[in-house]
């Protein structure tokens, strides 16, 4: 599987130099995390049934997949119709010229049309796989093109003075308004992009996911952000539930909080995440676990765990059903005779739920510890696990435990279906 660092190692040789290239495009507005997974997952279905066959921009959002998930996982209208090819323009073509400048595409000219080969089908796989990866490479892809540009010092400097500025608005507004304009000057510079507002979107596209990877203030509405950035900021789809449950008051549960305040859910877009996040666990699972089940019983050891599962069920918990740390790889026989009774999905064995839960702990704390020296990609956060634990168990409490205390996550566990059970 490609990590993190086949992804530096990719990148590495390539000079993405702006003043050499004058690619204004080298990022767009278009480019957020989700659009960027989802564009890149799109093209993989395509390269896969046609593995050297070149393509155009509407090649792929006339597909019958990206058809068929665009309507539904960003409620958009029909890729079909002709009242939406403006829209359509940007929000495919602006990923691909991304992928392209980053020599995961090929691009070449025919006329006026772009034509693209895919140059690298695991890094688009990567990418595709989930959001979370695609912002791993957005991160290193940004830092690479600004270091070939001898742009980046001044956006680590941004980020690192935050500190000792932090308490003063007006300075952390002056060194924000310095950097922007840097960065537009540049880029009147270097590119054919003349226009601010066309800068401006731009930059938001650059200093945000960086922003977020050093804990730090980036932009909001033209000006210095109110606060540090997050992951839900970067996202073109932000349905967020932790924003959704922010007014919940203390001691009232998610269900009684839900029932008096209904929450429109875009369940399309839940089950296409939490497909992709299944997939991504099924060949992390065979890739560096040999396939063998995540919950370790002799009797099953030898069986290959083929089904990916949901601890606590998508119908019921649609808010964590993409989440890694709350799917499990099985095989058939744990996963249709013990986690769902007799087979009926529907149902749930609530003393295997359990057991399931505590060796998720295991096989959370074993990946994050082996992701220390390097021998396999991190893919899962404790913090993450603390809130698929807090929402399928009603209980706010449980995000309080303190970071890597697996001992008290366990202890959790036990208490909550000491009262279940």
């Amino acid at each position: 599987m490609i990590t993190e660092q086949s992804i530096i190692d990719f990148i590495t040789p390539f000079d993405y130099d702006i003043r050499e290239s004058h690619n204004g495009r080298w990022i767009d507005q278009k480019c957020t995390p989700d659009v960027l997974s989802f564009i890149a997952d799109c093209i993989y279905y395509y390269a896969s049934e046609n593995p050297e066959k070149e393509f155009c921009t509407q090649d792929i959002w006339f597909s019958e997949y990206a058809v068929q998930n665009t309507e539904s996982v960003f409620k958009k209208p029909s890729p079909k119709q002709n009242a939406a090819k403006n829209e359509y323009d940007k929000f495919f073509q602006q990923p691909m010229k991304l992928l392209a400048n980053a020599q995961i595409l090929i691009e070449r000219k025919d006329g006026l049309k772009n034509i693209y080969k895919v140059n690298n089908l695991e890094i688009l796989e990567y990418i595709a796989l989930s959001e979370r990866n695609a912002l791993k490479f957005l991160y290193r892809y940004i830092e690479k093109v600004l270091r070939d540009s001898e742009l980046f010092y001044d956006f680590e400097t941004f980020f690192q003075n935050q500190k000792n500025i932090e308490d003063n608005k007006d300075k952390m507004q002056l060194a924000y308004t310095q950097l922007k304009q840097k960065f537009y000057d540049f880029t009147h510079s270097y590119t054919f992009i003349k226009k601010d507002l066309e800068c401006g979107r731009i930059f938001t596209k650059v200093i945000n996911p960086l922003a977020y990877f050093y804990n730090a203030y980036g932009t909001q509405g033209g000006h210095i952000s109110s606060d540090r950035i997050t992951y839900d900021v970067l996202m073109y789809n932000r349905n967020n539930f932790r924003d959704i449950y922010a007014n919940k008051p203390k001691g009232v549960t998610r269900k009684v909080y839900a029932s008096e305040h209904p929450i429109e859910i875009n369940e399309k877009y839940y089950d296409y995440q939490s497909s992709k996040a299944k997939r991504f666990l099924r060949i992390f699972n065979d890739q560096y676990r040999n396939g063998v089940t995540e919950h370790l019983e002799k009797a099953h050891l030898k069986d290959k765990a083929i089904h990916i599962h949901h601890i606590f069920p998508k119908a019921l918990y649609p808010e964590i059903c993409a989440y890694l740390e709350n799917l499990i790889a099985l095989t058939p026989t744990q996963h249709f005779n013990y986690a769902h009774p007799n087979g009926r999905t529907q149902e749930i064995n609530v003393e295997y739920q359990k057991l399931l839960l505590l060796s998720k702990a295991d096989r959370i704390k074993e990946n994050i510890e082996e992701s220390y020296s390097e021998k396999v990609e991190r893919i899962y956060e404790f913090p993450k696990f603390l809130h698929v634990l807090s929402v399928g168990f009603d209980n706010d409490e449980v995000e309080s435990i303190g970071n890597m205390d697996f001992v008290a996550v366990m202890n959790a566990i036990n208490v909550h279906y000491a009262n279940v059970v």
